[in-house]
């Protein structure tokens, strides 16, 4: 299934149904009064959050959501049925924006979550309700009100624990594929990884879920290269794995590339917690890996690690790592969902 993260869409709630105007025309009825009934609700526009999409390519497809109107009232005092709902399935993490594509309407960051984006017209009421002591045969009815019609954007940001950071052929596709069943394309050239791809690690008998996003260049907040459209996808993360690439002539310029595009963007991902790791130690000269190792720590000001996908050299230990961090950053959260017992 193609990837796809933005998509606009057209809605419109269904409008209501008319009243009617009716008298009852028994035999034995002399007086027979007013006896029109309303009009039945149009349909309202939902979006829900699900399980198991983690694209927006059915909005590619289909762009447009009407609702049905609701019927129109009867005689007898029988109102007019509603319509029924039309709700758009949309992934866990779906932002919905407004036609500007910057004003939020809602944000859908959890299975479950619904917001109501087009409520239907009510029904207009018939001659029956309208029916007073001076005024014992109405002739009016109301019509039903207009539904709602909207143009929305629909962006989704993947929902992952860790998110995977660094210059084009780093090895951030090739450490996926080595810690998760996912299976990115790697090659020896730039820009392999042209979508965002998910991946779920393991360790220690614990689980989480890493994204891996396509790599940045210098200036990619103003568009080069493929831009920092994707860096929306680690929004959500609670740790960001920087991966630098051992065998480069200068690992401190390209990791302050990376950081500075990450403060570019905003968003505070520049202030998120952030591993550190030296990528491709097996293919660099031992002597350098110490060099360059000694220089990131001295620019980062912590610790750096070193990990090797092709042989598996400190795997784990960046695994344990970033778990270590997603615990830490999310047992706040834990306690305060917890409920207080006496």
């Amino acid at each position: 299934m193609k990837f796809l993260d933005l998509a606009k869409i057209y809605i419109r709630s269904g409008a209501g149904g008319n009243g009617a105007v009716s008298f009852r025309r028994e035999k034995f009825i002399e007086f027979g009064g007013p006896d029109g009934g309303d009009g039945g609700k149009g349909g309202d526009v939902w979006a829900e959050a699900i399980d198991g999409l983690n694209t927006l390519i059915d909005y590619r497809y289909q762009q447009h959501f009407f609702a049905k109107n609701g019927a129109g009232g009867a005689g007898r005092g029988r109102t007019g049925a509603s319509a029924p709902d039309v709700v758009l399935k949309v992934p866990a993490g779906t932002e919905i924006l407004e036609e500007d594509g910057e004003t939020l309407v809602a944000d859908l960051a959890e299975a479950g979550d619904r917001v109501l984006l087009a409520r239907g017209g009510n029904g207009g009421w018939g001659n029956l309700r309208f029916k007073s002591a001076t005024n014992q045969a109405p002739r009016r009815a109301n019509p039903g009100q207009e539904g709602v019609e909207r143009t929305l954007w629909l962006r989704l940001k993947l929902i992952a624990d860790a998110g995977l950071v660094g210059l084009p052929n780093a090895g951030k596709s090739t450490f996926l594929s080595v810690v998760s069943n996912a299976r990115p394309k790697i090659a020896d050239y730039p820009f392999t990884t042209l979508h965002p791809q998910l991946g779920v690690a393991g360790v220690d008998g614990t689980e989480f879920v890493i994204a891996d996003i396509p790599g940045l260049i210098e200036g990619a907040h103003e568009g080069r290269g493929i831009g920092d459209r994707f860096l929306g996808h680690v929004e959500r993360c609670a740790v960001l794995l920087h991966l630098v690439d051992a065998t480069a002539e200068n690992p401190v310029a390209d990791h302050a590339v990376v950081l500075r595009e990450l403060e570019e963007y905003g968003a505070g991902l520049a202030a998120k917690p952030r591993v550190t790791a030296l990528a491709k130690t097996d293919a660099a000269d031992p002597e350098a890996v110490a060099t360059a190792e000694a220089a990131l720590a001295a620019a980062t000001g912590g610790p750096v690690l070193r990990v090797s996908a092709a042989t598996g050299e400190g795997v784990k230990t960046v695994l344990r790592q970033l778990r270590q961090v997603i615990d830490a950053g999310r047992a706040p959260q834990v306690a305060e969902e917890k409920p207080w017992r006496p």
